[in-house]
């Protein structure tokens, strides 16, 4: 029987255009489906963009234009992360839409009933997490994340009684039922489950919340909270609520559920999601990814600092597999990473020109002069360095060791300096080397799946020169 695998990324907020930020997680989920389709895995992938937020209202009253058409316009711009960065998901899934309400909904009754009570709240709530702060943790005007909008909240809410999940949370992550990766991020979680976990706001005034979000069933006085909602797009994205075909194939008869997030999102997906899911009787995700963030020249992004980098930028102007490698091959897969234009232009001229793109070059050429063809071959398999890290979601490491392989070919190359010898003594000695691009190029695959191509397309048949792969900067 197929194996199969259903991987998401988190769903950004849609009062802005996408950043470099989210390029990175896209681009690492991305890998992974290219990497399990290569596997023959049956891939489900999605994403989609989180609509309900009051940072969206806030976002929509500062523009002076309607809430939806705030989001209509944004939803399409991550939308056209896809084209833009080659990007495979299956699902693009919208939480402003019909479907994900009434999947939504369907949660929030399905979950127990003593899990949800209702009572009169104060607390500090920053918009920018959409989430409540205790004062301790607010320090200097400013929330973990480093937002300053924190208001003042005083009114009536539905809670979740997070309490109840307390041990059964503990042990969960505890036992890797719900693996963290990297194992920082687990230690994280339980060390906040373990300071006592607190039952949590799950719904928001209409009157707050400006009329937009999703109806709390059975009461027109409240809308949900946002994270309520959002992490049920994990679910409605396969149906869940309408059409379930989906959602029975790759969350209910699957056990390979993976979550690819955010650092600054841990709590959310890690806490409340799988304690929501065990109340509601639903399967629970089997493991999460937590990546780091990105700085651009040593400082956080900011719009009022005016250092965001758009990636349909980037791509327009360096081409998008150079963004891709400079995102997956730069910054840590467990940790946070910088990007800085300086960088970008030495790696991509470094390592991608110099190194790769000029190994290619010079084994074609040599290969052009002894007339190589090189038979088709099907069964590729992945490196050791290649599957070990990308198990690992170690990208950075896995790209590390292909390259340290291209530099092995490059030093044989100039040791048997085959562009001395002739007819059979040149094709023997190219073959192997043509050979060995060709399975550099297949291990490219989930990383630049074009560049993977091109050479496996260039190193099958007879091999003739071509352009560049990568013209230097």
């Amino acid at each position: 029987m197929q194996k199969k695998i259903y991987i998401t990324t988190a769903i950004p907020y849609v009062n802005a255009a996408p950043h470099v930020g989210f390029a990175l997680e896209v681009v690492q989920a991305d890998a992974l489906a290219r990497f399990y389709r290569a596997l023959s895995f049956d891939v489900c992938f999605a994403s989609g963009s989180d609509e309900n937020s009051l940072k969206n209202v806030q976002a929509a009253e500062a523009e002076k234009i309607p809430t939806q058409k705030l989001v209509e316009k944004n939803a399409k711009l991550f939308e056209n992360l896809a084209p833009a960065l080659n990007i495979t998901w299956d699902v693009f899934n919208r939480t402003s839409l019909e479907h994900h309400f009434a999947g939504a909904q369907k949660l929030w009754k399905l979950c127990k009933k003593e899990d949800i009570y209702k009572k009169s709240y104060r607390g500090l709530y920053c918009v920018g997490c959409e989430a409540f702060y205790t004062p301790a943790e607010i320090i200097g005007g400013k929330c973990p994340d480093g937002h300053s909008n924190i208001e003042e909240v005083e009114e009536e809410n539905y809670f979740f009684k997070l309490s109840n999940y307390q041990k059964w949370l503990e042990d969960l992550v505890e036992k890797d039922e719900l693996k963290i990766v990297p194992q920082t991020k687990k230690h994280e979680v339980l060390s906040f489950i373990k300071q006592r976990l607190e039952d949590f706001s799950i719904s928001r005034s209409v009157e707050r919340a400006h009329g937009w979000g999703v109806p709390v069933p059975g009461d027109e006085s409240q809308v949900m909270y946002v994270w309520f909602d959002a992490l049920a797009t994990y679910l409605t994205a396969l149906g869940f609520g309408k059409d379930e075909h989906l959602y029975k194939k790759y969350w209910v008869e699957n056990s390979n559920k993976l979550h690819v997030i955010g650092k600054g999102i841990i709590r959310f997906h890690a806490v409340y999601w799988p304690a929501m899911l065990a109340s509601a009787g639903l399967p629970l995700p089997n493991c999460e990814f937590v990546h780091g963030y990105i700085t651009v020249d040593g400082q956080k992004i900011s719009k009022s600092l005016g250092n965001t980098i758009d990636p349909f930028d980037l791509v327009e102007k360096y081409g998008v597999e150079a963004v891709r490698f400079y995102l997956l091959r730069e910054i840590p897969a467990w940790g946070d990473g910088d990007f800085s234009l300086t960088r970008f232009r030495e790696l991509y001229n470094g390592e991608l020109a110099n190194g790769l793109g000029n190994l290619v070059a010079r084994v074609a050429r040599l290969a052009s002069d002894t007339s190589l063809s090189l038979p088709p071959k099907k069964n590729f398999t992945f490196k050791k360095v290649v599957a070990d890290n990308l198990g690992n979601f170690r990208f950075d490491h896995a790209l590390i060791g292909l390259w340290e392989d291209v530099s092995v070919l490059d030093k044989r190359i100039n040791e048997e300096k085959p562009w001395e010898l002739e007819g059979t003594e040149l094709k023997k000695s190219i073959t192997p080397i043509a050979q060995e691009i060709r399975e550099i190029a297949f291990n490219l695959g989930p990383f630049l799946p074009q560049t993977s191509q091109k050479i496996m397309d260039q190193f099958t048949g007879k091999i003739s020169a071509e352009k560049p792969l990568f013209p230097r900067i």
